[in-house]
């Protein structure tokens, strides 16, 4: 049940980056849009890291789901959680040129997951 479980989630996330680009953020780029911290330029990486972030979250708790059904053990779905993490955070930093200091946290947890797994 786990692993369908998995790949609902996984399917929805990928649906979401997807349909969601094409249906919802180019059409709300038309408009015009508050100039946060500068411009607009900003406010649309913002938006479109966030909306991305939560596909890539779907998709590591996808894996954990998966990796439940195993019954692994606490380290794995800590390295999972923090590869997870990582990868968000690289939508911050490149969207917004490091300006949204979300990468920080997404990457600092990131690392302290990845640490305990290996201790």
């Amino acid at each position: 049940m786990l692993e369908i479980a998995a790949l609902l989630l996984a399917l929805l996330g990928l649906a979401h980056s997807v349909l969601g680009e094409r249906y919802i953020l180019i059409r709300l780029f038309r408009r015009e849009l508050p100039p946060l911290f500068g411009g607009p330029a900003f406010t649309r990486n913002t938006l479109r890291f966030a909306w991305h972030l939560t596909t890539l979250l779907a998709l590591g708790i996808s894996a954990v789901l998966w990796q439940l059904g195993d019954g692994p053990p606490a380290a794995m779905i800590a390295r999972t959680l923090g590869w997870c993490l990582l990868a968000c955070g690289v939508l911050p930093l490149l969207f917004t040129r490091g300006r949204h200091l979300a990468w920080v946290v997404l990457w600092a947890t990131g690392t302290l997951c990845l640490a305990w797994a290996a201790r």
